[in-house]
């Protein structure tokens, strides 16, 4: 789109991009001062700064993870993916990208059994395996947060250039700038924070284009009109490989083949990321498989909703007066979903869409600042360059990867940019060796699938245009995840570690509690009843989430449970939402009624407002006891004598057994 067909003028892309991120900064920085003075969690402190004293509920992390994985291409893309496929894209999209993070919850049990004090992913890796797999993880690790940021920068900033005008150079580095001064300040808790926020306004942005399209629109308004324009549409331009061209159907060869791509190409997105490794370590070991089973649940419902809100309508008002013509590039781009919103809501429609994308783009980039800050600072630094580094060395050292990444993730966004990449291209018998001769040998594997299927297929021709393909795409994810499981599953079968963990759950394990007891009484009495033992808050640890109870939560019999419970959920809602849903209803090549289009919305509704209470209000409830020490020290700060600011409480005492 050019400048001069923007929606938006160019003061607007800074307005938003510029303002509202330093708005969102200051708010970080008011609400990190507020925690400091009223709460006993200080982001002075490493362990606070990194991993929140690992005294999260599961409520803020499960809108935590629905915010690091809500990019602007789950947007737009799931809306694009809608646009070409009609109804199954909604639904591959979110389904595809839902079960990496339910199946995350099994190892987010296993991490609190493993090695409940790491700091990232790798420090288990280089515990278990040694330098050589540190090192090589690190590469594939790091190779995959340049990635993601790439893509959230990329896709962020080329959306405000096509709404406004913005200048897209600009866009690539102010985008990270508000977001860095918040994390630096804040740290992990302050990104929670600003991620519920952003997940906040996020859920109220896409109901008001839900009940914009289905219920108040003059140019839709209804399940029945939209039913009747897609109709239209189809007659008038069938779908090739949907069962008779239609919209409105399951069966779509195509929706099918990006369903597999979608799937494989987001468990390296998923499983390497140290940003959803941050939020397992960040939670309380009691309820962490319960975030992220929430969470994923919960994010299903933002591109399956959103893609069957604006996506269809991009279908349904091709021809209006209002609605943009649509190239084939601008489908790739992501452009189907700006151009529904401006076509029913106008400028207003056009600006809300710019800043959900925006607030979407800044949460998950906050995500990626702190994962990236992580393994600098202890994959790196502590590790391989200062293995004595001081509390104040770490925190500096923090702070200073938070600064850098944001660099890079402009420069890393913007060369993405000049090369012309669009949105669209874009468990303890395991083997050492073969864990990494599998992921160097299903890298290549993959590489070589995709370059060789690109040629094949374009007649020798490789460039970003023949290279994103779906077929082209689908051989390389195929190659890549297939051979790296095939070498790590085979040669962990024949040669098995059979490691014992622990090692790993020495990690940073703080010292053990000092017991105080009377000597004078210590004969007489530890034969009679159970005696005290006094437990000193640990720095991991603060007095609202004290030693007492993490030891509670970390029993082992517990978190086995815990284990389980997240296998048989998460693989069970896996067959769910990939096999006995959208498969029958795909070879079934069922074509959807006025009755089942309206009960498909209504289940996209329904959902999308369960969403919302899971990630936007349970958090409040669970978080009620600490908004109102916040609030009462507040009203004693500014109405009452003395101060409001948080002492300490005598530290608790556990009874033990004799």
């Amino acid at each position: 789109m050019s400048d001069s067909n923007t929606v938006l003028p160019p003061g607007a892309g800074y307005g938003v991009v510029v303002g509202i991120g330093l708005f969102f900064s200051a708010f970080m920085i008011c609400l990190t001062a507020l925690q400091a003075r009223y709460t006993a969690f200080s982001p002075k402190s490493s362990e606070e700064f990194t991993s929140a004293s690992r005294s999260v509920k599961p409520g803020l992390i499960a809108s935590g993870i629905v915010s690091a994985w809500t990019w602007a291409a789950t947007l737009l893309q799931s809306s694009a993916v809608a646009y070409k496929f009609g109804i199954s894209g909604p639904w591959w999209y979110g389904a595809g990208a839902t079960v990496q993070v339910l199946l995350f919850a099994m190892l987010a049990a296993k991490l609190k059994l493993n090695a409940p004090y790491a700091h990232t992913w790798l420090e288990i890796v280089g515990v278990r395996w040694g330098k050589t797999a540190h090192l090589v993880f690190m590469f594939f690790g790091l190779a995959t947060n340049v990635i993601v940021s790439s893509m959230l920068i990329l896709g962020g900033s080329a959306t405000v250039t096509d709404l406004t005008g913005m200048n897209t150079i600009a866009a690539c580095f102010l985008i990270p700038l508000g977001v860095a001064i918040y994390v630096v300040v804040g740290g992990m808790r302050s990104t929670l924070l600003c991620d519920y926020t952003h997940t906040s306004v996020l859920f109220a942005i896409i109901l008001t284009f839900v009940f914009t399209v289905y219920a108040t629109s003059d140019k839709i308004g209804s399940p029945k009109k939209m039913h009747e324009l897609l109709t239209a549409a189809a007659a008038a331009a069938p779908i090739p490989g949907n069962a008779h061209g239609s919209y409105v159907t399951m069966r779509s060869k195509n929706g099918l083949i990006f369903g597999v791509i979608n799937i494989i190409g987001n468990f390296a997105t998923v499983f390497q990321d140290q940003a959803y490794w941050q939020r397992a370590i960040a939670s309380r070991p009691a309820s962490t498989v319960k975030a992220y089973l929430l969470g994923g649940l919960a994010w299903f419902a933002i591109p399956f909703t959103f893609a069957t809100t604006l996506g269809l309508a991009a279908v349904a008002l091709r021809g209006d007066p209002d609605m943009q013509v649509l190239t084939p590039a601008d489908v790739s781009a992501g452009l189907p979903a700006s151009a529904a919103a401006a076509a029913l809501l106008g400028k207003g429609g056009a600006a809300a869409l710019l800043v959900l994308l925006f607030l979407a783009v800044t949460s998950a980039c906050s995500a990626e600042l702190i994962a990236v800050s992580s393994i600098l600072t202890y994959d790196v630094y502590k590790t391989y360059i200062n293995p004595m580094a001081t509390e104040e060395q770490i925190l500096r050292v923090g702070h200073g990867a938070v600064a850098f990444y944001a660099v890079v993730c402009g420069l890393a966004g913007l060369i993405f940019f000049y090369i012309g990449v669009s949105m669209g291209w874009l468990y303890s018998k395991a083997n050492k060796w073969g864990c990494i001769w599998g992921s160097i040998a299903g890298f290549a594997a993959g590489i070589i699938a995709w370059l060789v299927t690109t040629s094949t297929l374009n007649g020798g021709v490789i460039n970003v245009v023949t290279s994103g393909g779906d077929f082209e795409m689908l051989a390389g994810n195929l190659a890549s995840i297939g051979v790296g499981a095939i070498v790590a599953t085979v040669t962990s079968l024949i040669w098995p570690d059979n490691f014992d963990w622990e090692t790993t759950r020495a990690i940073n394990k703080p010292v053990p509690p000092s017991t105080k007891i009377d000597d004078e009484k210590q004969d007489d009495e530890s034969d009679k009843k159970g005696h005290e033992v006094e437990v000193k808050g640990s720095s991991i640890a603060g007095d609202s989430f004290d030693a007492v109870e993490e030891e509670d939560e970390l029993d082992p019999i517990a978190l086995n449970k815990a284990f389980r419970f997240a296998t048989w959920s998460s693989v069970g809602l896996f067959v769910v939402l990939i096999l006995l849903i959208p498969l029958p209803l795909f070879f079934s090549s069922h074509i959807y009624g006025v009755g089942d289009l309206t009960g498909w919305v209504a289940i996209g509704i329904a959902w999308t407002f369960f969403s919302a209470i899971s990630v936007v209000i349970y958090p409040l409830y669970e978080s009620r006891h600490a908004l109102m020490q916040i609030f009462r020290g507040v009203s004693k700060d500014l109405f009452q004598k003395g101060s409001g600011k948080y002492v300490p409480g005598p530290p608790k005492v556990k009874k033990l057994a004799a």
